[in-house]
């Protein structure tokens, strides 16, 4: 593992290759360096050395704006944003509290983190939630005391600029909320800060690399298109004009939310302060001037077994009214009334006019495209898998009948595909055919390493309990069972060492 490589590929063109002043480098390298620099913009990292510095309004922590600091302070950092901002600095002269890690100031998106806030799943279950529920397999797993995170790197970087409104951004944060909503099964955090703050990968805490697991922006998009598609989410909305806004504090979601007390939040939950946020958003999208959305929150706190202090329900309204934010999002109202009025359905409207702009229906389209085809192979080839054969093994007029598709563009779709697998076993009359997807078959490995661990544990097992007691004293036994303990830790196989190309 070549902690460099990750890091220049996490951060790609976003940082300087070495520092302005008192860098290490010879002065060719330097040189070289910044030839190839200056051909893209250069933005900063923010980074903390300590997970307690992260305070409740603000952040203690530095500015990275170079591959060679980060590679040099890597070691004595708790956390980075492993995506780059256009503006930095610090708040105060002391250069201790640093400012400009907010959305739309984001330079470029080179990764999309997941958190997943809980130890009580291993590496390989997230890689099966991975393949079986979400985009893929991902680049770099990396774990914590209390989870994980899990990164999807992009080939390359997005980068953010405010164009039509920030539509870059906004299609970015549906990805981030439909891969947290894709990895449920082993309880994603869906509110964590889809750009913000997470943990340094080191050498000692990434317990799955494989940098050739990378996407493009349009496998993105496309992924997450069929995702909305599934729920019945709207792609956008395009605001139409000359229509005066639904009031929406009338509404009975918003009556029963506000009527709510006992909302305080647990782990993986939002609570108060997200509560108020929204209700704070919801005002500002009303109009409402700060001292009125003040009065409201204030009794609304009031009445909360938990209540925050006054001086926090200021600062979370000063935040909603900053100018960094347009209105609620309905995924978090949902979300609180789910939590905090719970046994009852709710049609949330946010008081927006618009119309809603959906995916075409595929049969409504000219020809489906060969993504297409290659995505219904892979549907197909997954319902019919069983974890213990690598192969479906079918015709190939078997596979054209199944999917509907002709026996010429499923071969011109093999000559191109990157994810369906065909391999043909024996010559003549007695050959097979076949039939598999990369993730398949790296799930296939996994379930086989897997079994053979348990084999090979119940095996020890079965020496220890029977064996051993015939032909070892007690002490020897128990210096026996020290040394392999320490030896199975250190013998479990990592999944990013498997490879699929010839080399076995």
């Amino acid at each position: 593992m070549n902690i460099q490589s990750i890091y220049d590929f996490i951060v790609k063109t976003g940082l300087t290759t070495f520092k302005v002043k008192h860098s290490k480098a010879a002065l060719p390298a330097r040189v070289q360096a910044q030839k190839l620099d200056k051909q893209s913009k250069k933005g900063a990292i923010f980074a903390v050395r300590d997970k307690s510095h992260f305070l409740e309004t603000k952040v203690k922590g530095y500015i990275i704006t170079s591959k060679e600091t980060l590679l040099e302070d890597a070691a004595n950092l708790t956390h980075f944003t492993p995506n780059v901002y256009r503006t930095f600095g610090y708040q105060d002269e002391e250069r201790r509290f640093i400012y400009g890690f907010e959305e739309k100031n984001l330079l470029q998106i080179n990764t999309f983190v997941v958190d997943i806030d809980t130890v009580a799943y291993s590496r390989e279950d997230i890689l099966m939630a991975c393949m079986d529920e979400s985009i893929g397999l991902p680049t770099l797993i990396v774990r914590s005391d209390r989870g994980y995170q899990v990164f999807f790197v992009l080939d390359e970087p997005l980068f953010i600029s405010n164009n039509h409104s920030f539509r870059g951004l906004k299609v970015a944060k549906r990805i981030s909320d439909n891969l947290k909503r894709s990895l449920q099964s082993v309880e994603a955090d869906r509110f964590c800060n889809d750009f913000g703050f997470f943990r340094m990968p080191t050498e000692q805490n990434i317990v799955f690399c494989d940098l050739n697991n990378t996407y493009t922006m349009k496998q993105f998009i496309n992924w997450s298109t069929q995702c909305d598609s599934d729920i019945e989410r709207p792609l956008f909305v395009v605001p139409t004009k000359g229509t005066p806004k639904a009031s929406v504090m009338e509404s009975d979601w918003l009556q029963a939310l506000i009527q709510a007390v006992d909302v305080k939040g647990q782990k993986g939950q939002i609570g108060r302060n997200n509560t108020l946020f929204t209700l704070a958003l919801i005002c500002l999208q009303e109009g409402w001037s700060e001292d009125r959305t003040y009065d409201f929150l204030d009794e609304f706190n009031s009445k909360l077994s938990h209540p925050l202090k006054g001086r926090n329900v200021q600062t979370i309204i000063q935040s909603a009214f900053s100018g960094k934010y347009h209105g609620a999002a309905k995924e978090y109202v949902e979300a609180l009334l789910d939590l905090y009025v719970p046994g009852k359905s709710f049609e949330v409207k946010l008081g927006g006019n618009g119309w809603y702009k959906f995916k075409k229906a595929r049969e409504e389209r000219e020809r489906s495209h060969f993504d297409e085809w290659e995505q219904d192979i892979e549907k197909y080839l997954t319902a019919e898998y069983n974890v213990s054969e690598p192969f479906v093994w079918r015709t190939q007029k078997e596979i054209c009948d199944k999917v509907g598709i002709s026996s010429s563009t499923l071969n011109a779709l093999m000559k191109r595909s990157t994810k369906v697998i065909k391999f043909v076993s024996g010559k003549g009359r007695y050959s097979k055919t076949g039939w598999t997807t990369v993730a398949l078959m790296v799930k296939h490995v996994l379930f086989s390493t897997q079994l053979k661990k348990s084999l090979y544990k119940q095996y020890i097992h079965q020496l220890q309990v029977e064996v051993l007691p015939l032909c070892l004293n007690n002490e020897a036994i128990e210096l026996f069972q020290s040394k392999l303990a320490i030896y199975l830790s250190q013998t479990v196989p990592l999944v990013g060492e498997i490879r699929l190309d010839g080399s076995g």
